[in-house]
C-alpha cells in the first residue's frame, strides 16, 4: 500500500514483485548465483533487484523465465476483447 494513499503506486509493485521474486526462487531451492548462471542475468542484477525492485526488463523476463513464471507477463498490456470498436475511437474518419 502507498503511504499517501489507498492506490498503490509502481514503488509499491517493484517491492511486492521483487518480494514474490524471491519467494519463488527460494522455493525453487536457488540461490541468487544459480539463478543468475542459468538465466544470464548477471548476479548483481538479481541482488540489487531482490533488495530495491530495480532491474531492467529484459533481465527479469528472462529470471522469470527460468522460475517458469514467464506466461504470467501475457496479460500484461493485452488489449480489451473489442479492439474494433477501441480503433474505431481514433479512427480519422470518426473526429470532428
Amino acid at each position: 500500500m502507498s503511504k499517501f494513499g489507498i492506490e498503490k503506486n509502481p514503488y509499491d509493485f517493484l517491492a511486492e514483485l521483487a518480494l514474490r521474486h524471491k519467494a519463488v526462487r527460494k522455493q525453487m531451492s536457488l540461490s541468487q548465483s544459480q539463478l543468475a548462471q542459468r538465466s544470464g542475468v548477471s548476479l548483481g542484477s538479481i541482488k540489487r533487484f531482490e533488495q530495491t525492485g530495480k532491474i531492467s526488463l529484459e533481465s527479469l523476463l528472462k529470471t522469470v523465465q527460468i522460475l517458469n513464471h514467464l506466461s504470467d507477463f501475457e496479460l500484461i498490456l493485452k488489449p480489451t476483447d473489442n479492439l474494433k470498436a477501441i480503433e474505431k475511437l481514433f479512427s480519422d474518419k470518426t473526429r470532428v
